[in-house]
Formats: C-alpha cells, structure tokens, sequence
C-alpha cells in the first residue's frame, strides 16, 4: 500500500471529547506497529517517506496530536500539553489493539513517546523500541525562544511555492533536501483559507502554554522528564542532528549513560530536527526497528 488510510479516534480532555486524526499505513491485521508521532507544529504526513519504507514489515500508525491536521481543536488552548497528549495517544493504542508497538517520536512527539514508555503498571509498558529524535529532557532555553518566536503567528501564503520558501526558512535546520522532498513536506502543513490562498494546518492556540511557562516550570519539567527517562526499559535509539540548539551534545551523552542507555545517531550537517526523509536517516531507523 503506496498511501495511507485516514482514521479517526475519539478522546476525552478536560471539557469534553475531541476526535484525533491518524494516518495508516500497511496491512491493517499486522500485529507489528510502528506509531510515529510528530513536533510541535507538524503533523503525520511528515512520515510518509519513512512509513512507506516501513509498510511491507510493520503497520505504520501516524497520528496528527490533537490541534494539528486533520484533528480537532481543543476548546480549552491550556489543555494543549505531553499529559494530554500521552492520555491521547493511550486511548491510540487501545483502538490499535497491538500487545506491543515500537515509537518513533521528533521533538515533541519524543517527549510523548518518553513519558509514555516510562508509564509503569497494568501488565507491563507497550512501548518495546523507542526512537527519539532530536529530544530528551532537557531542552535548551535557545531553542524554546527561536520556537516561541514562530509558534502561533498568523501566516497566510498565495502559493505552495511560496509557503514551501517561507518554511524552509524558518526550518533550516531540517538540513538539506530537494525541491520535492521540501514540497512533499509542506503540502500537507498547509489548509485552504477560502480566499484563494493558504494558512498553516494547526490551531495556533497551541503557543499558549509555551508562552506561559515561567523558568520555575522549564526546571521541575526537566527533572520529572529525567526521572521519567530514568524508568524507561525499551530499547532506545536516540537520533541527534549534530547541529541541533535543542537537544545539546552533553544530553544526549548523558542519555547514553542512564536510563535505558540510548544508542545515539548523530547526522552531519543537519540541526533541529532530522526529518528522517533521507535515504541514510530512514535507513538508520529502519534497521533499528527491524533488528532483533
């Protein structure tokens, strides 16, 4: 199967039900999965390269995190964070009804899969191999200012060509790609603005809380994700663009000397975050997953 099936699953948040959206690839019945999940203002088709590479071992699972794509919006813009997120992703696998599945998370969807995984209880964590790419616990103040900086701001274009360039700009540290490969990135960011022109896929609410956290907030967050990184028992890969400002070399050696012990990648010439489009980057995790 060369294109995904679009499904939808409901969930409860603190003011009722929100449906969230997630793209399948592969034989429905393979009790092998894969779930992807994607960052902060992205969505599930940014793993179309990946997924496709996937489909004929694994059911590729990609959701869209409530306030993106082709999922609801939360009534209450608060409620956009990992807690609500991880309950989300929670009621996913129960739908999927997989003993196991492997994760692959970028940036904020590391930061779900790594509170997932440290979940303890129940019968055991699902969560058998964890892919984090470009994340772990600490975040570096830099990189929270440079996406605060965009997150949220009306952008309206008149074009794919002219939303591909704007983008490309602001997520230069996706490193290099072709014309198409960009193009096939940010199709699926963008939504019809009933004007003749296009604004991006995702409610801009979701900038509220990153605006609202203090720096009292940022360090407690970091030490119950670090205890959090510390339960973990999956196998864990952790992927790095050697050029990243939010996930620091020094983490990511610390991430490979507690907890799970994270086996680290790092991909020259690329910073925040890799978007595991190119052939070496799909392959690394690609081998990963299938590995024994």
């Amino acid at each position: 199967m060369n294109e995904p099936t679009l499904h939808h699953v409901q969930c409860l948040d603190a003011r009722g039900l929100h449906r969230m959206a997630y793209w399948q690839w592969g034989d429905a019945a393979n009790p092998h999965v894969v779930v992807c999940v994607h960052g902060l203002t992205r969505q599930g088709r940014d793993f179309d390269v990946l997924a496709r590479a996937l489909c004929d071992d694994f059911r590729v699972v990609c959701p869209d995190v409530v306030g993106r794509g082709r999922s609801d919006w939360l009534a209450d813009p608060m409620g956009y964070g990992v807690p609500t997120y991880v309950a989300d992703m929670v009621t996913l696998l129960a739908r999927l009804d997989a003993a196991t599945v492997d994760w692959v998370g970028t940036s904020m969807g590391g930061l779900i899969g790594l509170s997932l995984a440290s979940l303890t209880g129940g019968g055991g964590n699902p969560i058998r191999r964890l892919v984090l790419n470009d994340v772990g616990p600490r975040i570096e103040p830099a990189a929270v200012a440079r996406i605060g900086s965009y997150v949220g701001v009306p952008m309206r274009f008149a074009s794919l060509d002219e939303a591909a360039e704007r983008l490309r700009q602001i997520a230069i540290g996706f490193g290099p790609h072709t014309r198409e490969q960009w193009l096939a990135l940010t199709a699926p960011q963008l939504k019809d603005d009933g004007h003749g022109g296009f604004v991006l896929h995702y409610d801009p609410a979701i900038a509220v809380p990153l605006r609202a956290a203090t720096p009292e907030m940022a360090a407690a967050g970091e030490a119950a994700l670090w205890a959090a990184y510390d339960r973990i028992t999956a196998r864990t890969l952790l992927l790095r663009g050697a050029e990243s400002d939010l996930l620091s070399r020094a983490t990511a050696q610390a991430m490979t000397q507690r907890g799970p012990k994270a086996a680290l990648v790092e991909f020259a010439g690329v910073g925040h975050a890799p978007t595991l489009v190119p052939p070496d980057q799909v392959a690394v995790v690609r081998d990963f997953l299938r590995s024994r």
